[in-house]
């Protein structure tokens, strides 16, 4: 005759326990065949423990799948912004800070020279003069070509980079030569 193994079976409150999750998630686990019921509201502890690992364990490859995907499309979209970046600076339509620091500090230096020359150049001229509209046109006229400085910045940062350019060419011909020798 065969011998009948006993099987001790547990409650849904004592699973719920030792998974340490509810009752109700246990009967959630049920439904979603994670875990299976032997009898009504009864399980097997050791089957229904491995069942609930390997489920936990499913999950975090889910996630961990998840996340990788998650990270790669932000690698991909970092990447398309960088290569935009440097797309724009190429057509010349973005430019470095440094660039327009030093364009900029060369124009207001220029206006404040142009600035500070007009009593000098004006002065002699003035003095003879007692009209006030003819004072007038003139030091608006001085005033005029000293802000036709500050206006002219497209000009102004073009020639800040031609040159920039010149002095690269010439520095790689150089360095040509050198190699030569």
């Amino acid at each position: 005759m065969a011998s009948i193994a006993k099987v001790k079976l547990y409650s849904a409150q004592a699973i719920a326990k030792l998974l340490n999750v509810s009752d109700r998630r246990v009967r959630q686990l049920r439904d979603e065949g994670i875990i299976e019921e032997t009898l009504p509201g009864l399980y097997k502890l050791l089957e229904t423990n491995h069942a609930y690992i390997d489920y936990l364990k499913g999950n975090a490859q889910i996630e961990e799948n998840l996340s990788y995907y998650e990270e790669r499309a932000k690698l991909v979209k970092a990447k398309r912004q960088n290569e935009e970046l440097d797309l724009k600076i190429r057509r010349k339509d973005l430019h470095e800070s440094s660039e327009i620091e030093e364009v900029m500090a060369e124009m207001l230096t220029n206006f404040k020279v142009r600035l500070m020359a007009i009593p000098a150049k004006l002065s002699p001229v003035l003095a003879g003069i007692n009209d006030r509209t003819k004072i007038y046109k003139l030091l608006q006229e001085a005033v005029e070509e000293g802000l036709n400085e500050l206006s002219d910045f497209p000009t102004a940062f073009s020639l800040e980079i031609e040159e920039e350019g010149e002095n690269g060419e010439e520095s790689k011909e150089e360095d040509e030569k050198e190699n030569k020798s």
